[in-house]
């Protein structure tokens, strides 16, 4: 059983000390998944949701899997439900200038990540921002291992494929590209 486990499990029998510990162990993972799958403006209160929700539940859990991986699968579950409660009420996030380069004429990461499907985004936030094991990200996301393996190889060609259009274009070989 890893340290993270043990924490909540302690948490979980009412130990304060152990629930800072966690807390305090998981907090900017919790806070940068959450950006990515909704938005910056939203990680705050969503982190908070996501310990609000763990925290109800905490004394149930079993140690099936890791806290890490059952704590990131609450805050998947947060985040979709953020996501769907804002399509409902039809607000959509404000659209930004796409690709706006930072004041070193970089293209920020996160804008790119935005525009990628949520499965392929949950998938390459998880494994490549997170830098979780795919059998871990497949855990969360309660999908198979080759399942994140494609999501986040097509995430990465897409995320190639917007930082250059022109390339993508030469290595379409459909024959509307050729036009």
């Amino acid at each position: 059983m890893d340290d993270l486990t043990r924490l909540l499990r302690a948490a979980g029998e009412g130990d304060r000390s152990s629930l800072a510990s966690f807390i305090r162990r998981t907090q900017d993972d919790v806070w940068r998944f959450c950006a990515h799958l909704v938005d910056r403006e939203s990680a705050d209160d969503l982190t908070q949701e996501v310990y609000l929700r763990a925290m109800r539940s905490a004394e149930r859990f079993r140690g099936d899997a890791s806290a890490r991986t059952w704590l990131l699968t609450i805050a998947r579950n947060t985040a979709a439900d953020e996501i769907r409660r804002r399509q409902r009420r039809r607000r959509l996030p404000p659209v930004t200038e796409a690709f706006a380069p930072d004041h070193a004429g970089d293209v920020e990461l996160r804008e790119l990540v935005a525009h990628l499907d949520p499965d392929r985004r949950t998938a390459f936030v998880l494994t490549q921002l997170l830098e979780l094991g795919y059998a871990e990200a497949a855990e969360i996301c309660g999908v198979p291992i080759g399942t994140i393996r494609s999501r986040v190889a097509r995430a990465r060609q897409d995320l190639l494929a917007r930082l250059d259009p022109a390339r993508d274009q030469a290595l379409d070989p459909s024959p509307d590209s050729a036009r």
